[in-house]
């Protein structure tokens, strides 16, 4: 399967980023890290989904509108995993049940709008390139969630 190499190489570039967040402070890795994913997923999906001319006119717009949209999560989830480090140490059931709350909102958010952006490149493209489209787009959220998330320690 060509995707596996790929997704290798994607965990490749986003290991060493997430490592060196621990070491200079989140918010500004964060971002390089953010900036390197949109390159490598923008590169996996004209790779992977082989578009014509017509159907790359139809596509692209409305993934760069939907990684516009998604940014706004990828920054709540920065702050929130930010304000998190910050209250680690001195966490209190409030602090958590506040972290959580938005934790919560993010994850639907962003749930709703895969959902709302779905449909839309379900209209511009062919059924199988749009369920391509929809499967990478599961793959590189679940392996970038396993990493960032698997950094972030556990509260105590």
């Amino acid at each position: 399967m060509r995707l596996a190499p790929l997704v290798l190489a994607l965990a490749i570039t986003v290991l060493p980023a997430l490592s060196q967040a621990q070491d200079a402070g989140l918010s500004s890795d964060e971002q390089i890290l953010i900036k390197q994913i949109n390159t490598d997923k923008k590169s996996l999906y004209a790779e992977n989904l082989a578009l014509t001319e017509e159907e790359s006119a139809k596509f692209w717009p409305i993934y760069d509108e939907y990684e516009r949209a998604l940014k706004i999560y990828q920054d709540r989830l920065a702050a929130n995993i930010n304000n998190f480090a910050n209250k680690y140490d001195t966490l209190t059931d409030a602090d958590a049940a506040a972290i959580l709350k938005e934790k919560m909102a993010i994850e639907k958010g962003r749930a709703d709008l895969k959902q709302k952006y779905t449909a839309k490149v379900a209209k511009a493209l062919p059924p199988k390139k749009a369920l391509r489209y929809a499967q990478l787009e599961t793959r590189v959220q679940l392996l970038i969630d396993r990493n960032v998330y698997g950094l972030i320690p556990l509260a105590r």
